[in-house]
């Protein structure tokens, strides 16, 4: 998420994402902001990613309410790791796309 500039600790709305898509020519039904982490999600999971980090980097929630009780694992290096790995590779993509 992005924090808003407006909104001190909050981040910006859904509304300001899908204009920013469509400001640099994506129109809603291109893509949508939904559609990153979608994008993500399936990369890191194909590429074989803990499921438990790319759920924690998603934000989200836990289904089972014994294991969210009792998990409050971050996976912050782990995630950093991925993220980085992700990062490379659409910078890959960039590249290739060029």
């Amino acid at each position: 998420m992005f924090g808003s500039p407006f909104r001190k600790g909050r981040p910006i709305s859904n509304l300001a994402m899908n204009q920013a898509l469509k400001a640099m020519g994506y129109p809603g039904h291109v893509h949508t902001p939904h559609g990153f982490r979608s994008m993500a999600s399936t990369n890191l999971n194909e590429q074989g990613w803990n499921r438990d980090w790319i759920e924690a980097q998603l934000a989200h929630v836990e289904r089972n309410q014994v294991r969210r009780a009792y998990n409050a694992a971050e996976y912050l290096p782990q995630r950093r790791e991925m993220m980085q790995h992700y990062s490379d590779w659409l910078d890959r993509c960039r590249a290739m796309a060029d």
